[in-house]
């Protein structure tokens, strides 16, 4: 079985068996991949908190003949963005996570995807405003999935000038951008509109930050 090392992030995990977890995790050079994480519900020893939405670690893994799951080995934790966060914020890693797995292809290299990912986690740890940020992360994920309008007639002023500055600059300066929360809210509403005619769907997490908005 081929044996590969790589950074990768961390998108979602789910059961599998009795003391199992599969894991869900965006490489910088093979692309998305699927991965049996043995004995990760049993012991945190092996992998400790490295498997938690946004992480960003060393990937070891192992290709398996005529298998689509990898089997995953090792998780050497870098960056995570749980350490610097909470509320709110928390809700929005696993958006994040979420709409970078339904985004992102399986076994189909993506460099700007993992770049936007990674820097978004680089981004959260470094305790940078969520909701400015998170404008930013929805228009750069549509412009790379090619569905963000040029014409952007119905936008404001506002709105428009946020866009265009957010083609400048890095994440880390996304508190810089120009922005009311009239704007943040707007472009919100247009993004997630976006999201859902792209992938044919609401995201779940998407739910989940709209009843914690409710209940906050």
């Amino acid at each position: 079985m081929p044996q590969h090392t790589t950074d990768a992030l961390i998108l979602r995990t789910y059961t599998l068996g009795e003391s199992d977890r599969l894991v869900v995790f965006l490489t910088s050079d093979r692309g998305k991949k699927r991965g049996v994480a043995k004995n990760a519900r049993k012991s945190r020893k092996r992998f400790g908190g490295a498997l938690e939405p946004m992480t960003c670690g060393r990937v070891t893994y192992r290709e398996r003949e005529r298998r689509d799951l990898v089997l995953l080995e090792d998780v050497a934790l870098l960056r995570s963005p749980l350490t610097a966060i909470d509320g709110e914020a928390l809700g929005y890693v696993g958006y994040f996570a979420e709409l970078l797995d339904e985004c992102a292809p399986d076994n189909d290299p993506s460099e700007p995807l993992f770049r936007l990912g990674r820097s978004m986690v680089e981004a959260i740890a470094r305790g940078v405003p969520i909701e400015p940020l998170a404008r930013y992360f929805e228009f750069w994920m549509l412009r790379l999935q090619g569905v963000y309008p040029e014409a952007r007639g119905t936008l404001s002023d506002g709105a428009i000038a946020f866009l265009a500055a957010s083609r400048t600059v890095p994440p880390a300066r996304a508190a810089d951008l120009p922005a009311t929360r009239g704007v943040l809210k707007e472009l919100e509403t247009v993004h997630r509109a976006l999201i859902a005619v792209h992938l044919e769907k609401t995201l779940k997490s998407d739910r989940v930050l709209r009843d914690l908005r409710r209940h906050g």
